[in-house]
């Protein structure tokens, strides 16, 4: 019995351990997407209790200045549940929003920049997986 505990939590660690590198990987194809789309980056994996931001960028684009983008990195290795885009729903886009507002207030030079949240839905290799950006992907007033 302890023979069979003791395995159970050894792959428990493991799945643990890979679906964190996994992240990270996805996290890292989502910034260079970014960076080479033109985008800057401003912050990374930003904890706050109740929410993260896993980047926070500057995206110089638009015609009426700067926005700061708060980028949802979801990784999946395939669609067959949704895909990661599916997967950020009212709870998360809630706590997204939270960190945002914290963000901002930590952040005064921020303050009057315009806002947006997008989603990148990494999907497949993990050590290279496709990315799909979704601008605009949701609304802070929608929420």
């Amino acid at each position: 019995m302890a023979v069979a505990a003791c395995l159970s939590a050894a792959v428990a660690e493991r799945t643990t351990i890979d679906r964190n590198t996994r992240g990270k990987q996805a996290e890292s194809a989502a910034r260079d997407a970014l960076l080479k789309a033109g985008l800057r980056e401003i912050a990374r994996n930003v904890n706050y209790r109740g929410g993260e931001l896993d980047l926070v960028m500057l995206d110089g684009s638009g015609r009426d200045g700067a926005t700061l983008v708060f980028v949802e990195v979801r990784y999946r290795q395939s669609r067959a549940f949704g895909g990661g885009a599916a997967s950020v729903d009212i709870g998360k886009r809630r706590k997204l929003v939270h960190a945002a507002q914290l963000f901002l207030a930590e952040h005064h030079e921020y303050a009057n920049a315009a806002c947006r949240f997008d989603v990148v839905d990494a999907e497949g290799d993990p050590q290279a997986p496709r990315v799909t950006w979704l601008r605009d992907a949701f609304r802070a007033d929608d929420i």
